[in-house]
């Protein structure tokens, strides 16, 4: 069963692993999910048969802790994961132990992709708190869309999605400073909030200040320095992990902060550019991925 292979791959980490079929058992975990719940989970329109929506195509869950591995670098690849809930990180890591975030995945992402190329996982998945998976056996999907084309193109279009997320984030790391890359991250995740039906004005950081400079391709300090920057003018408010959003649109727009001097003496204005136009390569990249 795929429970045993994924508690033989938990129990050579390093993290603490917890068998997933035990962990399926906890008190309030959901166990199953049909393929129409998936198919919802993941914001795709399949019409779907009778046939592949009774109760004889179905996908476990499995609960992962807090600091779990989900899959590691060159672990051979069957399974694509489904978030149903929580927050993770998945990551690059150098012969030396160095570590590149690459993403942060949270509800309706699709994780494992970058298994399909070689048969082998080349990043690491990381619980950052505590997750409901689906898992997604890739054999299981392939038969499926043989039979059914429009559920295979609609995964072709999930996996699109992610690559047109990954190219906005490339887009921004090369046009933005620092500030503006910290600014729209928030931004980043605020619409996602807002998208899983949370609040996009108040909520707390998963990920370490560590965590997200890697991601930015930013230092710890950098990242720490600019969200006091940014709770002094006002434009957000922190309290160690949480944040709140006060004027997301000034985020959204930001190019780059005055220097702190000129902020303090409010002698200088923010270097806040005219709003996006309608039809720039980053905004069609974002409105791509939402």
């Amino acid at each position: 069963m795929h429970s045993t292979k994924l508690s033989e791959v938990n129990s050579n980490s390093s993290a603490s692993a917890l068998p997933p079929m035990e962990a399926g058992r906890q008190k309030h975990g959901k166990l199953w999910s049909t393929l129409k719940e998936v198919c919802d989970l993941l914001r795709i329109q399949v019409t779907l048969n009778s046939s592949v929506t009774n109760e004889e195509v179905l996908f476990q869950h499995v609960q992962f802790k807090t600091g779990q591995r989900i899959h590691m670098i060159g672990q051979p690849f069957d399974m694509l994961y489904i978030v149903n809930s929580g927050f993770l990180k998945t990551v690059l890591i150098d012969e030396f132990g160095n570590e590149q975030v690459l993403s942060f995945p949270m509800k309706s992402d699709l994780l494992g992709v970058d298994g399909i190329h070689t048969k082998h996982h080349s990043s690491e998945a990381v619980a950052l708190s505590d997750c409901d998976l689906i898992l997604l056996p890739f054999k299981k999907l392939t038969t499926l869309g043989r039979t059914h084309a429009e559920l295979e193109h609609a995964m072709y279009g999930v996996m699109s999605r992610e690559l047109v997320r990954e190219q906005a984030m490339i887009c921004m790391l090369g046009t933005l400073s620092a500030e503006g890359r910290v600014a729209r991250f928030l931004v980043s995740l605020a619409d996602r909030f807002s998208q899983m039906g949370y609040s996009n004005r108040l909520f707390n950081l998963r990920m370490t200040r560590h965590e997200i400079g890697s991601y930015l391709g930013l230092t710890l300090e950098t990242v720490s320095r600019t969200l006091s920057a940014l709770h002094d003018i006002g434009w957000i408010g922190v309290d160690q992990k949480t944040i709140e959003i006060k004027d997301i649109n000034a985020l959204r727009n930001l190019r780059r902060l005055p220097p702190a001097k000129s902020r303090a003496k409010g002698k200088a204005k923010l270097a806040v550019p005219a709003p996006i136009q309608p039809g720039s390569r980053w905004e069609q990249a974002a409105a791509a991925s939402a």
